[in-house]
């Protein structure tokens, strides 16, 4: 598989815990993968209100069950591959294990979801989704298209394998299974101009 990299500017940090000190002390975020530090564009305002509504759909289901949903903000350690990510959302269920005393990087992702932007596309379903494979907690990648109504759901089976699922019909509904949470298009798309 021909792996495309993401339209943004690289540097180079020679580790990983480098690139922590010197990423936490920036007013933007950055990823960290082989050596490279990946700058992260802004997100448009139709990734943000897709991004909204799935954690306000997300986000009342989950109170008082063991599973919590947090927004970008939260690093994601891939620790097998010495790389660090940001996703738009992850869900943890059980206790959340944070490294290092920063308590700024999920070790334990149980869902990752990542909005798709035309510049981030190929490098979200490719590099990223191969890393993302590496965590062992790791059950579902989901992925929401800001340009076409489409939705799709990657999910580990016992054997490691992955098997995906697409939604594109308007009057579709996917279920999250590690939450067994049923989302309508309707609702990831709610006052999105396609």
């Amino acid at each position: 598989m021909e792996i495309k990299e993401p339209a943004i500017q690289y540097s180079v940090m020679p580790n990983a815990e480098e690139y922590l000190t010197w990423e936490r002390l920036q007013p933007y975020k950055s990823e960290y993968v082989g050596g490279k530090v990946i700058a992260m564009a802004g997100a448009s305002p139709k990734h943000n209100k897709i991004l909204s509504n799935i954690v306000g759909t997300i986000q009342p289901y989950l109170k008082g069950k063991p599973c919590d949903i947090y927004p970008s903000d939260l690093r994601v350690l891939v620790k097998s591959k010495d790389a660090y990510f940001y996703p738009d959302a992850t869900i943890v269920c059980g206790e959340l294990d944070l490294s290092d005393d920063f308590k700024d990087t999920i070790k334990n992702p149980t869902i990752i979801f990542e909005v798709l932007s035309p510049s981030t596309t190929d490098y979200d379903l490719g590099r990223k989704f191969f890393y993302y494979m590496q965590i062992d907690t790791l059950k579902e990648y989901i992925t929401i298209d800001t340009a076409t109504l489409h939705v799709r759901i990657g999910n580990k089976q016992e054997n490691g394998a992955w098997l995906f699922k697409e939604y594109n019909n308007a009057n579709d509904s996917f279920t999250i299974e590690s939450i067994a949470l049923s989302i309508s298009l309707q609702d990831v798309y709610s006052d999105i101009n396609l």
